[in-house]
């Protein structure tokens, strides 16, 4: 078989450096693009970072503990917490709470929770970090203590996110 496999071009594109990776905003779409070996043609005014792209962060929050009438004012607290984490509006979050779900974690069915972040951009380190503390800080008043809460934190690609009758690519 002539040319490159599957395989090869992943190897390459997880061995090339983060800085190769643009984001290139042209007058009709904001498109991901690879740098070229000639940068000089590159505006940099089209430069554009993920964290600057509209989005719509959700938290997906599933837990075993009963949150009785306190869900309203855990979903309030949620709201902000991620909007401030990931510096997005409040009006974009999306925040969804089940309670008294059938969870085991760790062989036991103790209080615990899962969660998944989702969000166009936004998701690093530091962003990641301020979610799972406020999660935790805001689950410890249910029991819920902080080594029994996972959360996955997803940056997902724009065709991959509906709204409005469309996706955020087009």
């Amino acid at each position: 078989m002539s040319g490159p496999t599957f395989t090869s071009l992943l190897c390459l594109l997880l061995l090339l450096p983060a800085s190769s990776f643009l984001l290139l905003r042209s007058e009709r779409s904001i498109t991901r693009g690879l740098a070229t070996a000639n940068n000089d043609s590159i505006d940099p005014s089209s430069i554009m970072s993920v964290c600057d792209l509209p989005g719509d962060p959700s938290l997906v929050l599933t837990t075993n503990v009963d949150l009785g009438g306190a869900k309203g004012d855990l979903l309030s607290t949620l709201s902000k917490l991620v909007a401030s984490a990931t510096g997005k509006p409040e009006s974009f979050v999306a925040i969804c709470i089940r309670d008294n779900a059938c969870m085991c974690f760790g062989g036991s069915d103790a209080p615990t929770a899962l969660g998944c972040v989702y969000s166009l951009g936004s998701i690093n380190l530091e962003n990641n970090s301020k979610i799972q503390a406020g999660v935790a800080d805001a689950l410890s008043g249910f029991a819920v203590p902080e080594d029994r809460i996972y959360i996955n934190f997803f940056d997902m690609p724009r065709e991959c996110v509906g709204w409005k009758r469309a996706t955020f690519a087009g």
